[in-house]
């Protein structure tokens, strides 16, 4: 069994990782065996319940994956768990391109997850039972069974919690008030990181009492309960029983990655080692693959320029074959340069003859189709997958491998750079969308370590 709710509220911006979190931690301080997920690409929300648990989440993101992988991966991040729990993302409907297509309550129907809607109860009464009745009647069939006020006063709270249950037939589940000073702050790209918070613990303490006190926590439970088995599960080829390592940036500066993805690669024989290009001064010996990630090398590009040794070893790697994975942030360091948010140029890995430049402004933002152009390292011609970019820097060359389309829209551009052993490019993408791209990035890593053992016989 999967035992699941799934957190939603009318719009972004709510409050939906604080209230994740808080019962999160309230849960955890039970006993409980949890797991979290998010709904859509988000990197930065799962770091969140990361840290609340200390064990790993998974995103669920009905563009990327079918409904069936969608499944599989949640039950596999919540297998032995008591209780998941689903954020969703933006508002309950808002989906692709003004649609329902992979929104929260999309989310909620294919997998059949019980929601709960997190409203704002500031300002409003009897109006919030006509907000909620127009969510429980615009899509069939309604997911929602209960709901929690935001922003209000226990004591207030209560007395709408009977008016609503009154009016709407919908379960009050309690509030989360206002906790002063254990909001989290954010910045170009959403929230700050869990890791930059240093009193995060001491937050999600003081956000779990709250939660604790005003929220009806055995009902969540009971009403995850209702969640109907899930049996699915990946499918993926067999792994030979010898590893091989590829070398993974994670520090400050390299950190967008998604677990489960990573896993596809462990699953496929993949050894993942990290190292920082921030304080390191070399690849994890016998690497035999690099994997660049998203993040923030905008902010640390004195750091990672100062850091010689480590970019010349990249740039060497990279040169020399190593087959390598560089999404966005990875992209902009294999840069011959990247200004920072002053316009200040600073060296990095200097594979590409480009330079990285903030634009002040998202570009090409959003879920696309990628379809290669040419055989390369994860792709073969023609073939497609899912995508999202997520940016306010630009390159001078963002590179024309692929055709990325928007989807349900005319609007589409060339972007990616690639070789035989090479992918770097804006897009992020997640190996359970295209397992076989994974299983290629894995089997050019045991060419590669096998070509080095026979040069140096």
């Amino acid at each position: 069994m999967t035992p699941r709710i799934l957190f939603c509220a009318p719009s972004s911006g709510t409050g939906k990782t604080t209230l994740t979190c808080a019962v999160l931690r309230a849960m955890q301080r039970r006993g409980l065996r949890l797991a979290a997920c998010k709904s859509g690409p988000d990197y930065i929300d799962p770091m969140f319940h990361q840290k609340v648990l200390g064990a790993k989440t998974t995103n669920l993101d009905l563009f990327f994956f079918s409904p069936e992988t969608t499944r599989a991966l949640l039950h596999q991040v919540g297998e032995g768990a008591d209780l998941t729990i689903i954020e969703g993302a933006m508002g309950y409907f808002d989906g692709i391109a003004m649609t329902d297509h992979a929104s929260a309550y999309d989310l909620a129907v294919k997998t059949e997850t019980p929601a709960v809607l997190l409203l704002d109860g500031k300002g409003s009464a009897l109006s919030l039972a006509a907000t909620l009745r127009g969510f429980t009647s615009f899509r069939s069939p309604d997911m929602l069974r209960g709901v929690i006020l935001n922003r209000v006063k226990p004591a207030v709270a209560a007395r709408l919690g009977k008016m609503l249950e009154a009016e709407t037939g919908l379960q009050y589940l309690g509030c989360l008030p206002e906790v002063p000073g254990c909001g989290f702050e954010s910045r170009h790209l959403g929230l700050v990181t869990a890791g930059e918070i240093g009193d995060l613990q001491q937050k999600l303490d003081r956000l779990a009492d709250a939660a604790a006190e005003s929220i009806d926590l055995d009902s969540l439970i009971a009403l995850a309960a209702q969640a109907p088995e899930i049996s699915d599960t990946l499918a993926l080829p067999p792994a030979p029983k010898t590893k091989v390592k590829i070398a993974l940036a994670r520090d400050e500066a390299f950190c967008f990655y998604y677990e489960s993805s990573l896993d596809i690669l462990r699953a496929l024989g993949a050894e993942i080692v990290e190292f920082s290009p921030l304080r390191d001064k070399k690849l994890p010996r016998g690497a035999a693959a690099l994997y660049l990630g998203g993040g923030y090398p905008e902010l640390h590009g004195q750091v990672l320029a100062e850091n010689t040794e480590m970019r010349e070893a990249i740039r060497a790697a990279v040169l020399a074959g190593m087959p390598t994975m560089a999404e966005c942030g990875g992209f902009l360091y294999l840069h011959r340069t990247l200004q920072e948010q002053g316009g200040h140029p600073w060296l990095m890995a200097g594979v590409l003859d480009a330079e990285g430049y903030p634009t002040g402004k998202l570009s090409r933002f959003g879920y696309v189709t990628l379809q290669a152009k040419e055989d390369s390292l994860l792709f073969a011609a023609g073939e497609e997958t899912p995508a999202h970019e997520f940016h306010y820097w630009d390159s001078t060359n963002p590179g024309s491998a692929f055709t990325a389309q928007k989807p349900l829209s005319e609007r589409g551009w060339e972007t990616g750079v690639t070789t035989k052993s090479l992918y770097a490019g804006f897009p992020h993408f997640h190996f359970a969308a295209k397992p076989e791209a994974a299983a290629r990035f894995v089997a050019a890593a045991r060419r590669y370590k096998r070509q080095r053992k026979e040069k140096r016989a």
